[in-house]
């Protein structure tokens, strides 16, 4: 069993950039920072976050820890997808294949716009947007997985092939920290939120089968038994060897590794992380969020 704490790039494998000529696109959606994309031969797009006036890229305007001192009082943040214009720098003029691997289609409009930009280049033969169905430490893995498979000298129809097949078999799981934040994305109502909070409940949520949406699942009273719902589920699932763990948080660090000990003593053997969540990702999930997510390998 072996935990990865991916929150620092400095701890970042550097990948060989000896295998096939490629280019691999991803954002910041995937928690991968730019020195991170860097090391591992990956481009990175930046996502923004609209704070009242003020316009913030993932990882360059801010970081995570000082995102979340911002994010009081009843000023909601929004984020927004990677504009056209990025997409279009990283994807035109290029003589090589390039392969964009993009947020779950529903959960943002990304992959329609960069099927748009792609469809639009005359390149566009060499070009293969991957909807990953996904987002964080699933759609992290499938960025990192298809580096590693173009440094060893794998095709881009090949690598295509594995990365879809990644997007096939993943499950997400959000537990956000209180109702009130679930109540100002509008996700709840006001009297839901009233009475969960009065209740001290802790909301849990997941992706739909369709990975269109994150919907309600329960609730529950403590941290632990809103683990032991989603590790209830993760078991039904039949996660296994086969798939990777990863436990992602906002800014309660001690909070994630006390959550993946809980889920790790369920699957013994199952290779699982600790990595923090991107600033855009905390405008959803909230302070002191946690996602577990379950990834085929």
């Amino acid at each position: 069993m072996s935990v990865q704490d991916r929150t620092d790039p400095c701890t970042a494998k550097t990948q060989s950039q000896k295998g096939r000529k490629m280019k691999i696109i991803t954002n910041t959606a995937s928690s991968l920072t730019r020195e991170e994309g860097r090391k591992l031969g990956i481009s990175i797009i930046p996502v923004s976050v609209s704070l009242g006036n003020r316009s913030l890229r993932d990882y360059i305007d801010i970081n995570s820890d000082d995102y979340v001192k911002l994010l009081h009082g009843d000023e909601m943040p929004v984020s927004s997808q990677p504009t056209i214009g990025d997409m279009i720098d990283e994807l035109e003029n290029l003589e090589e294949e390039a392969i964009m691997l993009t947020v779950a289609d529903g959960l943002s409009g990304e992959f329609s716009t960069a099927m748009g930009v792609r469809n639009s280049l005359p390149n566009r033969e060499n070009i293969y947007v991957i909807n990953s169905r996904t987002l964080a430490g699933s759609m992290r893995y499938m960025a990192v997985k298809a580096a590693r498979l173009r440094d060893q000298g794998v095709s881009a129809q090949e690598i295509v092939s594995q990365i879809r097949a990644c997007a096939q078999a993943n499950i997400s799981y959000v537990i956000p920290a209180d109702f009130n934040y679930l109540r100002k994305s509008g996700r709840i109502s006001n009297l839901t939120s009233k009475i969960g909070s009065a209740l001290h409940l802790l909301p849990v949520l997941t992706q739909t089968e369709d990975h269109m949406r994150i919907s309600f699942m329960t609730v529950r009273r403590t941290w632990k038994s809103a683990v032991t719902t989603i590790i209830s589920s993760l078991k039904d699932k039949g996660i296994d060897d086969q798939f990777l763990l990863s436990i992602a948080y906002a800014d309660k660090k001690d909070l994630a590794v006390k959550v993946c000990r809980q889920i790790r003593e369920s699957f013994p053997g199952v290779e699982s992380e600790i990595l923090q969540l991107a600033p855009s990702l905390i405008t959803h999930g909230g302070p002191g969020c946690i996602v577990v997510q379950a990834t085929r390998k």
